[in-house]
């Protein structure tokens, strides 16, 4: 092989690294962007779960909202946030008020009820509340504590 023969070989196989590298740069700079995207998403999602989280908790607090309910959607969004957060000491009255009540008919099925099988089933729900009302209302204080120091709180 001649001389300008290795020459143009090895300017063509540069040529070759160089534009595969620039293409491994760009590719790069995608995966970070799209990392970044998704940070900020899941920024965004917490913040506005927490917001949720925070006002469920103070209506609660207030007595703005049943209990069953309250302790419904504050499961809800914590299992949104970590689902372990629910079996923290703190939040498990959130989950038992759940355990205890999801049987319980809601919407159009509770509509489809017979009255009596709906009295049956509020003096239920009603019974689970007043039993777990201070449980509730402690667990809501603390998911206010929770919200306040987010996000040192989350682990």
């Amino acid at each position: 092989m001649s001389h300008t023969a290795a020459l143009i070989l090895l300017a063509i196989g540069l040529a070759i690294v160089a534009g595969l590298g620039a293409y491994a740069a760009t590719l790069w700079r995608e995966v970070r962007r799209r990392r970044a995207f998704r940070e900020e998403e899941l920024r965004r999602a917490h913040e506005n779960c927490l917001e949720n989280l925070e006002l469920v908790a103070s209506a609660l607090m207030q007595q703005q909202v049943d209990i069953t309910e309250g302790a419904w959607r504050c499961k809800t969004l914590l299992d949104i946030l970590d689902p372990s957060l629910v079996e923290r000491p703190e939040f498990q009255a959130f989950g038992e008020v759940h355990g205890r009540t999801r049987h319980l008919h809601t919407h159009s099925a509770r509509q489809a009820l017979t009255p009596k099988e709906r009295f049956r089933e509020d003096r239920e729900r009603l019974g689970v509340e007043d039993e777990m009302r201070e449980a509730v209302l402690e667990a809501a204080a603390a998911v206010l504590r929770f919200r306040r120091d987010w996000p040192g709180s989350l682990h």
